[in-house]
């Protein structure tokens, strides 16, 4: 039946009575330096507001209609609040966490993990770390980080668990642990600032950028780190060998011939001597054996995944999957054991090039070429601690790292907080923020947001500053966080001359290999007219129709600056080839980190 609509009208404002009122007991007041995450609860001018997603120095006075951070929850109503619930009086205490153990050993810190605790009648709430009998952490998760530690010294561990009725088990057998001698590896600890660089397997070809180049352009000097694109992830494995084009219709792909079977000649290796037919260990990273001889403090991983080859991680991070895939991944590029192809490979060819092993998974509970799943997010945990459990069993001091996603949204996919005890360090994404996948030109890489940006929602916080923040704000170590260059630009063409093309509609720009996207060595060379926006920081250039978007090393030298305001552990780049033949952007990135 109908209602009248004189009763139709009272029971819409009876309703929208009831939505607006709020009980505010407890609420904080909303501070514009506080960074919030999404659910978090505020109030202003006697109204409660709850964001929707992370926020600093947005005022919910302003920024709360449909589409803005902020949701309205009411006008503060604490009439008869409710009483609190009465605390727990059961007083039997939890049961004694077990399997205490010790994961990344550095020289001034290290990892502990341990078993849950059972639940006893008050629940478990939380754990408290002992060090040499004294409460050093009280954690809610089954790992902590001990930091401020002294070198070369031996440390007695135990753990007990605590319930809400404050109850603590009796402590857990002591576990003794010594921390590495000054200049040893692993367990994060990295003193220098980290300057790290992708070598694109794929860029011998037409790009002609040799391992050798890192070399004669000045570079190697300032890097130290390298992370070789990429291994492939399929079957549950980690791939080596195959030898054909990447299609990425299937994930298949590869190319031995590039990684160890191409011969390169006297005048393309990095110690002028030629490879021989014969020799097990030849192409691209037998010359990367041979930098890390010439600069012997230089560290080189396999980064596995990338756009292309990350759809097979879904399933091999799966419980019933991890612990041999992470085994096929040591076995290859760890211990060396290569296939045969073209009489290279072997038992052992490769031992003793890689130093580390990086997880670029594109991306855990997101989409990225294909979308993963919901179990994702506790299986991508799963999956990091596993690749710490077996390269620590091989040795200490191997490196484990991601490349992690710089969008706020897919961040939100993911736990930094859990995962990383398990890594040495996090390389944030921090460009391809905007692109001509998008029909307005916007900033690729901007350092912090713009009030003029149009975007909405999460992409507003598409930035550096704000994707930094949200893995901060999750408990990450500054000191884990490496910030991203991009070594390109991305460009629209057919804008128009407003603004100088900024914000204006457009098209992917005509480019070297790829629509809307070129290399910093060749922009550098157009001469067009240079922008800066006063806000974001970014740099443009814009020749009246044609807009391109990139890092120069003025730009380079102010992101390092921030990255050492932060206290960040250091930066990285895609990828060499991009710079220019006196590796102008490396030698920015080095320098503005001393």
């Amino acid at each position: 039946m109908k209602l009248r609509p004189h009763l139709l009208a009272l029971g819409t404002l009876l309703a929208c009575a009831q939505a607006q009122a709020y009980n505010c007991t407890g609420v904080s007041p909303w501070a514009a330096a506080t960074a919030y995450t999404g659910g978090a609860v505020v109030q202003l001018n006697n109204q409660a507001y709850q964001a929707k997603w992370w926020t600093q120095n947005q005022s919910p006075a302003t920024n709360a209609g449909a589409w803005d951070v902020w949701k309205s929850l009411g006008a503060c109503d604490n009439v008869n609040p409710p009483p609190p619930p009465p605390p727990p009086t059961d007083t039997t205490p939890p049961t004694i966490p077990n399997g205490l153990a010790a994961g990344q050993i550095g020289t001034d810190r290290l990892t502990l993990s341990w078993n849950a605790a059972s639940d006893s009648g008050s629940g478990v709430a939380g754990y408290e770390l002992l060090r040499n009998g004294a409460v050093v952490a009280s954690p809610t998760q089954t790992s902590v980080v001990d930091t401020g530690l002294q070198a070369d010294t031996v440390y007695s561990y135990s753990v007990r668990a605590k319930d809400r009725a404050g109850n603590t088990s009796t402590a857990s057998p002591a576990l003794k642990v010594k921390t590495l001698a000054s200049g040893g590896g692993g367990g994060g600890n990295v003193a220098a600032p980290i300057v790290l660089g992708y070598f694109a397997q794929w860029g011998i070809y037409g790009r002609n950028y040799l391992v050798k180049n890192i070399d004669t352009s000045g570079s190697a000097q300032h890097l130290t780190h390298i992370n070789y694109a990429f291994g492939n992830v399929r079957n549950n494995r980690c791939e080596v060998g195959i030898t054909q084009a990447v299609n990425e219709n299937t994930g298949v792909g590869g190319d031995a011939f590039a990684d160890y079977t191409k011969s390169f000649s006297a005048a393309q290796s990095v110690d002028g001597v030629g490879d021989r037919w014969d020799q097990p260990l030849r192409g691209n990273w037998n010359q990367l054996k041979k930098l890390k001889a010439k600069y012997p403090k230089l560290k080189v991983l396999i980064s596995l995944g990338g756009w292309t080859y990350s759809r097979g991680f879904s399933e091999a991070s799966r419980p019933e999957n991890r612990q041999a895939f992470v085994k096929s991944c040591i076995d290859a590029y760890i211990k060396g054991d290569l296939p045969r192809v073209e009489d290279a490979g072997g038992p052992g060819a490769l031992a003793g090039v890689f130093d580390g092993i990086d997880i670029d998974w594109e991306y855990p509970n997101a989409c990225g070429l294909a979308c993963g799943k919901a179990e994702d997010r506790e299986n991508f945990n799963g999956l990091l601690a596993e690749f710490r459990r077996q390269l620590d069993a091989v040795r200490p001091g191997l490196l484990l790292s991601i490349a992690a996603p710089a969008g706020v949204d897919k961040i939100r996919a993911i736990d930094p907080d859990k995962f990383h005890p398990y890594l040495d360090f996090i390389n944030v994404m921090t460009y391809d923020f905007h692109g001509a996948w998008e029909p307005t030109t916007n900033f690729h890489a901007p350092l912090y947001g713009s009030t003029a940006d149009p975007s909405t929602g999460d992409v507003k916080l598409y930035h550096t500053d704000a994707a930094l923040q949200a893995f901060l704000n999750k408990g990450v170590p500054a000191k884990k966080l490496n910030l991203g260059i991009g070594f390109y630009g991305r460009g629209w063409t057919n804008v128009p001359n407003i603004n100088q093309g900024l914000y204006q509609s457009g098209v992917a720009a005509p480019a070297t290999y790829e629509k809307g996207i070129e290399d910093y060595k060749v922009l550098k060379t157009l001469g067009w007219p240079s922008f800066v926006d006063p806000q974001s920081r970014a740099q443009w250039i814009f020749n009246g129709s044609t807009f391109w978007s990139f890092d120069t090393p003025v730009q380079i030298t102010e992101k390092m600056g921030y990255a050492k305001a932060k206290g960040l552990g250091g930066a990285f780049f895609w990828e060499f080839s991009g710079d220019d033949a006196q590796g102008s952007l490396i030698k920015a990135m080095g320098n503005g980190l001393k």
